[in-house]
């Protein structure tokens, strides 16, 4: 699977038109308050905008013993192992390696068709589909997952060519998880494929020859197949990149709001970064979302997606001047109209598969509480030095069964350290006790002589009501401002007016030059980086200039 960038010059996200029915996209928000990304190496770090990484969003996913077993009720793969089962211990086919005409009513009543009884049920909408079509689909993906082995006949096995049950059946039925799912991922992998190459057809050579030519010679042979290569990348692309935004889409839309209108689905491929649609845009929405359409119909036939398809009825022409077709590219009007121009979600299935398409392309695709597996120290240590998390999800995890004041207490050891990404696991120790149950005042009381938690547990129970806190002595103020503005700098999105008015509410008065003489002496590994922040944003161009001048000197006291 590719990696996903959609139609913006620098920003991982996009937007699109308005998103209300499907709860807050990705667009929606910020670099960090979707995958709190932070430099992990703290404040050299510089990349490139060109080179920047695809982030994508971590996700919760169900058990794989459930995953499993939504597996094994997809319609398309239950009827694989049906048939593969029905092959035991062996059946004819013919010169095809398919049961031929003689046997297909047999394979239909294994599969429990009656005469006429196509896929509608599998989730394509294809009602139109024959019962031998519906077996011959089963039995291709079961041919294609080895569940079914075709090799030649064995003693006692008549001639010809026969079918067995392939090496993976046993597995597969056992329900052992691993296996359903690999099972499972195999057989979405020939859909995807096999709605890609639906829709980019082989062109016919004939009409790039012309109506007068007899015979196609090699380089008009060598143009019609390099058409379809180039049809078929695109048509692949496509569907990557829309089940990528619908992969983002479901990692933070809230619980019910799944479901992405294809319209709002191809829009967020097609509108640039901070644009409005455009008449032509409106234009390349409505081909997005035609080309789309039987591609996620085939992915619903294998449990990736709940679809429900664009209604044939808006292409329908008026009759006699009575009205005007839609067209794509009109606002509906409310959500029944609205469903009628096609519906979308990504199942816990599809979340599963896309994940691994991912990580099979090296992407780093993680997931919600990997860092909320050992104790406080590697909490707050994974977090800060990961570039894709959700912080909050990943306390929330971590503090789920945890006695509120022996959490607080490993929070805060956990927090302590001179590293320039010390800053960052005092502020994330404030959030998980923001989060606590109870409260961890008495955790924070007893670290209020600590160099380095001192002040913020001081701010802390100030802020509550406590007023019998004692003012912080002079070193532990400037190390606190020093230690609170860094925390601040590591966001790489930081909004720069939120940074303007900390720099602007230090306490400079009534003499800035004194202050920053001594905030230039503070023993902090990100002294430096505050003056010159301070330097940046402060109003008064007199203390900015006395602030780059301390980050000077700051700097000359690094050994």
């Amino acid at each position: 699977m590719a990696g996903r960038r959609r139609n913006t010059p620098d920003s991982p996200s996009a937007t699109g038109p308005d998103a209300e029915p499907v709860g807050r996209l990705p667009a929606d928000l910020g670099v960090e308050e979707l995958y709190g990304a932070r430099p992990a190496g703290g404040f050299d770090d510089d990349p490139d905008p060109d080179d920047a990484p695809v982030f994508v969003p971590p996700v919760r996913l169900l058990p794989e013993a459930e995953l499993a077993a939504a597996a094994m009720a997809v319609p398309l793969l239950e009827r694989a192992v049906r048939l593969a089962r029905w092959t035991a211990p062996h059946r004819p086919v013919d010169e095809f390696g398919e049961p031929g005409p003689g046997l297909e009513a047999e394979a239909a009543a294994a599969l429990g068709l009656s005469a006429g009884e196509g896929a509608a049920g599998d989730g394509g909408g294809e009602d139109a589909d024959s019962t031998a079509a519906a077996v011959m689909r089963a039995w291709s993906l079961a041919v294609d997952l080895d569940l079914i082995a075709v090799g030649d006949a064995g003693p006692g096995e008549g001639e010809g060519s026969v079918a067995r049950p392939g090496e993976e059946l046993e597995a597969v039925e056992s329900g052992d998880p691993e296996a359903v799912l690999e099972a499972w991922l195999s057989a979405a992998d020939v859909v995807l494929d096999t709605a890609v190459e639906a829709d980019a057809p082989f062109p016919d050579p004939t009409e790039l020859a012309g109506e007068d030519a007899d015979e196609l010679d090699e380089e008009t042979a060598a143009a019609a197949l390099e058409e379809f290569e180039e049809a078929r990348e695109e048509a692949r692309e496509l569907l990557d990149q829309a089940l990528q935004v619908l992969y983002e889409s479901t990692a933070f839309a809230e619980e019910g709001a799944e479901t992405v209108p294809l319209g709002v689905l191809a829009a967020l491929l097609v509108v640039p970064d901070g644009e409005e649609p455009t008449e032509e845009m409106l234009g390349d929405i409505t081909t997005v979302m035609v080309a789309l359409d039987p591609m996620l119909a085939d992915l619903a036939e294998i449990g990736m997606v709940e679809y429900r398809p664009i209604d044939p009825d808006l292409f329908e022409e008026p009759e006699d001047g009575e009205g005007e077709a839609q067209t794509l590219s009109e606002a509906p009007v409310d959500d029944e109209e609205a469903a009628r121009f096609g519906l979308v979600r990504l199942t816990p299935l599809g979340q599963y598969g896309v994940r691994q398409w991912l990580l099979e392309d090296g992407y780093d695709a993680p997931l919600v509480g990997e860092h909320a597996q050992g104790d406080a120290a590697a909490l707050l240590r994974g977090v800060s030095e990961a570039v894709n998390v959700l912080p909050e999800e990943e306390i929330r995890e971590w503090l789920a069964g945890r006695d509120p004041l022996p959490a607080a207490r490993e929070l805060l050891a956990a927090a302590r350290g001179s590293d320039t990404l010390g800053p960052l696991r005092r502020m994330l120790c404030q959030l998980a006790l923001n989060q606590l149950a109870a409260d961890p005042g008495p955790a924070l009381r007893e670290v209020l002589d600590d160099p380095e938690l001192g002040g913020f547990a001081r701010a802390w129970l100030v802020e509550r009501g406590a007023t019998d806190v004692p003012e912080p002595d002079r070193a532990m103020a400037l190390w606190t401002t020093v230690d609170t503005l860094a925390a601040q700098l590591m966001d790489p999105d930081v909004d720069p007016e939120l940074l303007a008015e900390l720099v602007g509410g230090l306490p400079l008065a009534p003499d800035p030059t004194a202050f920053l003489g001594e905030l230039w002496r503070v023993e902090h590994p990100c002294t430096a980086e505050v003056l010159d922040a301070i330097g940046e944003h402060h109003g008064d161009r007199q203390v900015a200039k006395e602030a780059r001048k301390a980050a000077y000197k700051a700097r000359s006291r690094r050994p």
